[in-house]
């Protein structure tokens, strides 16, 4: 492990995977907002100034940004500070998830790292806030951590206490109250050849809506629907999926159904969580990588390590842009990293250990949480040989006229097959419409096949 922040280190030996210290104290829930961010933050920068302090992050929109339209980029006249190859690796080897110095060791003439100046850009709706420092004295995990109560609206555990309670801010972290996107996917062979395969997908967040109730949300026990149809290539179009999240899956599952064009019929899909393959993935992740992580904590024990200054993708406007097509952005071995800015950040540091007794793929995962949004920023995942099996990487922007900080591609790097899956792409489609007139009715299994048979 890296450097290790005195505070993390001092909760990690605490609390490790435990389930102790829920709530916090209205004492420390006072600090939100003054030496922490209302999210939880450290507001102070770090001691040599390469992370500097935060004070709002982007709060309107670079002029010219039209809505409907890719977000300008806010920092397009930043210089380049530096660019980490493996040559110099070991100068920047303290910053370096472990992940990443695998990619170097896998990809030694073509992986490097553009590093720029380090914008803490992360902001959020004043509710968001609200809310946030609110749950911080009602949240806790119902038994076993598969769940919670006490919180709504905002990130559940803004001062957290456990590995579990930050994973459970990752999930619930605001990413609007409806959203329609094209989230487009592709899985490159080693030598780069693909095939695009294009999906629409639906959101309603039930969690984040203003005002939510937390009793009521509880009662209802449900987070957000979800709905993903396929509707290119030929071969795969018209296959979808459906998903309603539950709050406390302890009290009730994830709930999935599937539509499959050659039956032409809803089937439920219980199997559509843990380890099982990605819609259309061509096996190059899991269904719990969607989103970096997501769905049921239940299969592994959760420690938190500890809290540390990482280089991890962030402000990575190039890749979103309408301008690069995705040609540009799919090479062999790995995506163009002249499209990728890396900066400087604090993360909180998860490690994901597999219980005794279950399966899944992976039996290790080391997660790495950006302070800021409770985005999942990298991730490393090992088999269970105890080696490393494939990194994750989320490459963020924050969508200003929200705002809210979430990926603008999901990248997996599957280390044996010299792979990977890229989910997101839309740069030669519409960009995320996160005021999509969408409701409940839209999430049935009757919808789901009405869509289905388009």
């Amino acid at each position: 492990m890296k450097k290790i922040t005195v505070m993390a280190s001092a909760m990690a030996l605490m609390f490790g995977s435990g389930l102790a210290m829920a709530k916090v104290s209205p004492e420390e829930a006072a600090k939100l907002g003054k030496e922490l961010t209302p999210m939880g933050a450290e507001m102070a920068g770090n001691a040599d100034g390469s992370i500097p302090a935060w004070t709002g992050g982007i709060t309107t929109p670079p002029a010219g940004y039209q809505p409907g339209t890719f977000h300008l980029d806010p920092y397009a006249g930043d210089a380049k500070i530096a660019t980490i190859t493996k040559d110099n690796m070991a100068e920047y080897a303290p910053f370096l998830s472990a992940g990443v110095q695998k990619m170097f060791e896998m990809y030694p003439d073509t992986f490097k790292m553009n590093l720029y100046p380090t914008h803490r850009s992360g902001s959020y709706p004043q509710f968001i806030y609200d809310a946030t420092i609110k749950n911080a004295t009602s949240a806790e995990l119902v038994d076993g951590g598969n769940g919670i109560r006490g919180a709504a609206t905002g990130v559940p555990f803004p001062i957290p206490a456990n590995g579990l309670e930050v994973i459970w801010n990752h999930i619930l972290r605001y990413r609007g109250e409806t959203a329609e996107i094209q989230r487009n996917q592709a899985a490159p062979t080693a030598g780069g050849s693909y095939t695009l395969v294009e999906t629409n997908e639906q959101i309603k967040f039930l969690y984040t809506i203003p005002g939510a109730d937390a009793a009521t949300l509880a009662k209802d026990n449900l987070l957000f629907y979800f709905k993903q149809v396929v509707t290119a290539p030929a071969r795969l179009a018209g296959t979808a999926l459906l998903v309603h999240e539950t709050m406390d899956q302890s009290k009730q599952p994830r709930q999935a159904w599937t539509y499959n064009t050659g039956q032409r019929r809803v089937r439920r899909a219980p199997n559509v969580a843990f380890d099982t393959p990605g819609t259309a993935s061509d096996g190059m992740r899991t269904t719990d990588d969607f989103d970096l992580y997501n769905g049921s904590p239940e299969r592994y024990n959760w420690e938190l390590v500890g809290k540390q200054e990482m280089y991890i993708p962030y402000n990575d406007y190039k890749l979103h842009s309408g301008d690069v097509k995705y040609d540009q952005i799919l090479q062999a071995g790995h995506i163009n990293m002249d499209l990728v800015r890396w900066e400087k950040h604090r993360v909180w540091v998860v490690e994901a250990t597999l219980k005794d007794g279950v399966r899944h793929l992976y039996k290790t995962r080391r997660f790495y949480i950006d302070e800021d949004s409770w985005q999942i920023a990298l991730v490393d995942l090992y088999d269970n040989r105890d080696e490393m099996y494939r990194v994750g990487m989320a490459h963020t922007v924050n969508y200003y006229e929200q705002p809210l900080v979430w990926t603008t591609l999901e990248v997996f790097y599957d280390l044996n097959s010299r792979r990977y899956m890229a989910m997101g792409l839309d740069n030669e489609g519409k960009v995320a419409n996160f005021d999509a007139d969408i409701s409940a009715k839209d999430f049935t299994p009757q919808a789901l096949r009405r869509q289905g048979r388009r």
